[in-house]
C-alpha cells in the first residue's frame, strides 16, 4: 500500500497544545478493566465536564506491542463509545492497515477520554487530569513502542512544547518506551498531499523497523 493508503478530504487539524505535566496517581489497579472503572469514577475532567455523552476509553489488544495515542473523542467517537472512528478512525485504520496490523493487533486511546465542546483541542489541565490514567493504561499494557498522533499527545508523552511539526519523525521516549511522533488522521485528511503521504509512510516503517529489534 505505502504512501497511497489516504484518499483526500477536508476535516479541520489540531492545533498545538503546550503542556508540561506529570502522573501522580498512585493505585493498586493493573487490569484494563480496573484502570477504566477507577477512571470513570474518579477521573477529575471526566467526572466534571459535561460535554460528553460518555467515557472513550480505549480498544484494541491489552498485550499490544504497539500502542496509538490521539488527543480527544470527537462527537462520532462520543456516539459509538470507541476512539477513532468516522473519517480519521478509517484513515487511522488504513495506515494500521498498511502496516500489516489490524485494530485486534495494537491498542488505539486517547489522552483525554471525554468529548470537548466544540471539539476542540484539550487544555494543559484537562491533559493533565486525565493523562494520569493513561499512565496507569500504558502501564497495565506496556507496548514496545508507542506512536504519538499529533502535537497534545506527542507534547504529553515527551513533556515538550515543541510541535508536531519538528518532532514528528524523531524518537522521543516515555517511561524508557519509544515513542513515534507523527501527524494525527485530521491533519492528513486536510493536508492529503505526497509529501505528508511519504513522511507519515516513513514513520510508520521506522516504527515496523523498531519493533523488528525488540
Amino acid at each position: 500500500m505505502g504512501v497511497d493508503f489516504l484518499p483526500t478530504s477536508d476535516v479541520e487539524a489540531e492545533q498545538p497544545l503546550p503542556v508540561s505535566v506529570l502522573p501522580s496517581v498512585d493505585i493498586s489497579a493493573t487490569s484494563l478493566e480496573d484502570i477504566q472503572q477507577l477512571h470513570a469514577t474518579t477521573c477529575p475532567h471526566c467526572t466534571t465536564v459535561t460535554s460528553h455523552t460518555q467515557i472513550v476509553f480505549g480498544i484494541g489488544n491489552p498485550n499490544a506491542s504497539l500502542m496509538f495515542i490521539g488527543d480527544a473523542p470527537g462527537p462520532e467517537e462520543d456516539a459509538e463509545g470507541i476512539p477513532f472512528v468516522g473519517a480519521t478512525g478509517q484513515k487511522l485504520d488504513q495506515i494500521i492497515s498498511a502496516m500489516g496490523f489490524s485494530r485486534d493487533d495494537v491498542y488505539i486511546t486517547n489522552v483525554v477520554k471525554s468529548r470537548l465542546e466544540d471539539t476542540r483541542t484539550p487544555l494543559p489541565t484537562e491533559v493533565k487530569k486525565c493523562g494520569e490514567f493513561l499512565e496507569l493504561q500504558i502501564q497495565a499494557i506496556q507496548p514496545d513502542v508507542i506512536v504519538a498522533l499529533g502535537s497534545p499527545a506527542t507534547k504529553y508523552l515527551l513533556q515538550t512544547t515543541t510541535g508536531i511539526t519538528k518532532l514528528r519523525g524523531v524518537w522521543g521516549e516515555h517511561c524508557s518506551i519509544p515513542v513515534m511522533p507523527t501527524y494525527h488522521p485530521a491533519y492528513l485528511l486536510r493536508n492529503y498531499t505526497k509529501q505528508t503521504r511519504e513522511e507519515i509512510w516513513s514513520d510508520m516503517q521506522n516504527v515496523l523497523a523498531k519493533l523488528s529489534t525488540i
